[in-house]
């Protein structure tokens, strides 16, 4: 079941879609929506998202994908809304066109300003699984170009142990979804299914290390089965 403005919102976006092809702006779906911030948008895509009507697409600005409609839909936009001049025949990837024979737009390079918004999971610390840190209502706005292929997040830093790499407390680090790491790679690394932390990776046999950047702290030894890897570090935004 969706909710009224869900429900709202996801006929706004499609009909969007329909008619040009590109994703309304959060500013332009507030508007239609009547809400007073963009964080009301962010909660309805995010449940959206999770209901499996909508996707967003990786590294691309305002580029939403309509997985699905619900039931009785279909009517309500024939009542509500004017049809579209045409029907995209294609969802699946960056573009939609029209008609069987038309050609797809060739792809462009992404705007040097482009950015692409992460959903921000709350500072990491000892003890706090990433899981239990994820907030649905917190997005940090990234430069396009700091992404790497696949799924990231962001996370905020809490403590000095990583100082020597850079890595400061506060600072908001870029984190791309894995879960395995070659030597030396500074990752997200979950110990004993409770502990979450942020060190750099070291194995050896049957044993991992995580060893800290700063010489105040001792790097830390465990078998390979008690330590998990959640992500690697791949960027880093400082705020002065």
């Amino acid at each position: 079941m969706l909710t009224r403005k869900q429900h709202e919102l996801l006929l706004f976006i499609h009909e969007r879609l329909g008619q040009g092809g590109v994703s309304p702006s959060f500013d332009e779906m507030k508007d239609a929506l009547g809400l007073k911030s963009k964080s009301g948008i962010h909660r309805l895509i995010t449940g959206l998202e999770e209901r499996g009507f909508i996707r967003r697409l990786p590294h691309r600005a305002r580029a939403l994908e309509v997985l699905r409609l619900p039931e009785g839909l279909d009517a309500a936009r024939s009542r509500t809304a004017p049809k579209p001049k045409f029907q995209p025949n294609v969802i699946k990837g960056d573009f939609a066109f029209a008609g069987r024979d038309a050609a797809p737009p060739a792809p462009t390079p992404a705007a040097a300003n482009e950015t692409v918004q992460l959903p921000l999971y709350g500072r990491i610390a000892a003890g706090t699984p990433i899981e239990a840190l994820r907030d649905n209502s917190a997005f940090v706005d990234i430069p396009a170009s700091m992404l790497t292929g696949g799924d990231h997040y962001a996370l905020e830093v809490s403590g000095d142990s990583m100082i020597e790499a850079g890595i400061l407390d506060h600072d908001t680090i870029i984190i791309q979804r894995c879960d395995a790491a070659e030597n030396g790679t500074i990752v997200v690394a979950l110990v004993d299914e409770g502990e979450v932390t942020l060190k750099r990776l070291r194995r050896k046999g049957n044993t991992i290390a995580l060893e800290p950047a700063n010489a105040a702290y001792e790097t830390r030894i465990f078998g390979a089965d008690r330590v998990r890897v959640q992500g690697k570090l791949v960027g880093l935004v400082r705020k002065y």
